[in-house]
């Protein structure tokens, strides 16, 4: 399926969230040749440990979507103030519209509907409204997911589970979370792999397919 695709659009709520649940699969379109691009609305600077700058997560963004090997100028960094984004919605809405316009993307991934994060839920929400027309897929945040459908699972190498996990080890300020590790990562993907004949994959939620 994913060679009729030729521009991804990863939208994050926060930084990291797109690498832990499609870094695999960025990986893997890449190496299929398609552009990929990644949206991160917040780096969550009010969370960030005490012993690490403010500014952290925007370093660290960039050396995780470098290592999965998307381009620089394709990484576009927000700043909505972390758990705050259902007071902004049309705000978020108008920027993932300036983003279809500018890119024209024809594959959409994007947090679960049904995550219970307000951020996520709204960037999900709006999502859906600004790329109704879009292939749309929304990433496994376990931790996150009230309810989950793995309707659509995407196989992954040995080579894409270990850029996704290089590409988490990045987010050394993230370090303590219990799923911001390698072990936690290859075994999700391992079940999901099991649930679909393949080593590793992750699994997706179908919002919207369009070919």
């Amino acid at each position: 399926m994913l060679k009729y695709f030729n521009k991804a659009l990863v939208l994050a709520p926060h930084t990291d969230d797109g690498e832990l649940g499609c870094g695999g699969t960025i990986n893997k379109l890449l190496e299929n040749g398609c552009e990929v691009y990644y949206a991160a609305f917040s780096s969550c600077w009010q969370s960030v440990p005490k012993q690490f700058p403010s500014d952290i997560l925007i370093t660290e963004v960039k050396a995780a979507t470098k290592r999965l090997g998307i381009k620089p100028e394709n990484l576009l960094i927000f700043d909505y103030d972390v758990r705050t984004f259902n007071y902004k919605r049309q705000e978020i809405l108008d920027d993932m519209l300036g983003l279809k316009r500018k890119f024209s993307p024809d594959l959409i991934f994007m947090p679960s509907v049904n995550d219970v994060h307000q951020d996520h839920a709204t960037i999900a929400g709006e999502g859906v409204r600004a790329f109704k027309w879009n292939t749309i897929l929304s990433y496994e945040l376990p931790w996150n997911n009230a309810s989950f459908n793995t309707q659509c699972f995407i196989g992954l190498s040995e080579e894409n589970m270990v850029a996704k996990a290089e590409a988490v080890a990045q987010y050394e300020s993230q370090g303590h979370r219990p799923y911001a590790n390698e072990e936690f990562l290859k075994g999700l993907a391992r079940v999901r792999g099991v649930q679909s004949g393949n080593k590793y994959a992750e699994a997706f939620e179908i919002i919207r397919l369009a070919i």
